[in-house]
């Protein structure tokens, strides 16, 4: 599930960078999947290696293997410069904007695990993390990025991180609040509904200024008012008290993820239209 919520914003971005009336870059996609396989278990490995000694004290992560014992750091080591060396082997196959921007993100993905340590805001540094597929994505089409849909597209991404990975932290929230780590669902507490839906409001926001920017169409923007739905009613719903329902609120992330994408797919196409409308009057004058 990680490896989708990081590989989705690649995708949006891949098909926002579409040509008019095409589909996305299949290559890419594939390029950029492989990638996000290969990050996001570079990203738990780093994770794991850090957080071993808390990891032993907390139910849900004791049985990682390195907390566990059944691997040691000099193991995960040497594992994590098989993936990174992987990893970099597909950012090469990317233009040079893009190689030199995906190498910026590396110190965010080693990073990342620390923050729980120091902040009530590690869900912020994981959606920075999470979301620079939003950046790269266009890039690797274009060739660099268009300020004005890749940020507004990149914070919407950093919006939809901080709701789920709200959501999926008010699971280990007693355990967290023991031994000293700190997240947005320990700052939040009670009043988490309120800013979730602070969030989501910045989310459509953004989704809303990218598409206006790219002159989406008509299917987007539909899927855009999908996600809104399905955010409402994750909110509403959702009981920070049980961790089976933050699990399941958090894991149906992965259907806003998918919708966007499509809605992308779809209002790209849907452009076809009117370049065949203009050249037919172009043809009868």
């Amino acid at each position: 599930l990680g490896t989708w919520l990081l590989y989705l914003p690649c995708t949006w971005s891949i098909g926002l960078a579409a040509e008019p009336g095409c589909f996305p870059d299949w290559y890419m996609l594939s390029l950029f999947g492989t990638g996000a396989v290969l990050m996001r278990g570079a990203g738990c490995t780093i994770n794991d290696m850090w957080d071993q000694e808390y990891d032993k004290k907390v139910t849900r992560t004791a049985n990682r293997p390195i907390a566990a014992g059944d691997i040691s750091t000099f193991q995960s080591l040497i594992f994590l410069g098989g993936q990174l060396s992987l990893a970099l082997c597909v950012l090469l196959c990317l233009n040079y904007y893009s190689i030199a921007l995906g190498a910026a993100s590396l110190s965010l993905v080693v990073i990342y695990p620390l923050m729980k340590r120091i902040t009530y805001w590690p869900q912020l540094a994981l959606g920075l993390t999470f979301n620079w597929g939003a950046l790269l994505g266009w890039s690797a089409i274009k060739g660099s990025c268009d300020v004005s849909v890749c940020l507004p597209l990149y914070l919407s991404g950093v919006m939809w991180t901080l709701i789920y990975d709200t959501i999926y932290a008010h699971q280990d929230k007693r355990d967290d609040a023991l031994i000293g780590l700190k997240s947005t669902a320990l700052r939040f507490k009670e009043d988490t509904k309120q800013w979730l839906s602070g969030f989501s409001i910045v989310m459509l926001s953004g989704l809303t200024l990218a598409g206006l920017n790219c002159d989406q169409t008509i299917p987007y923007y539909a899927a855009v008012a999908t996600i809104g739905a399905h955010l409402a009613h994750q909110i509403y719903t959702l009981d920070i008290h049980k961790p089976e329902d933050c699990w399941a609120k958090f894991t149906s992330n992965r259907t806003v993820g998918f919708v966007l994408f499509i809605g992308i797919i779809l209002g790209n196409l849907w452009k076809e239209k009117k370049p065949k409308e203009s050249k037919e009057l172009g043809d009868n004058n």
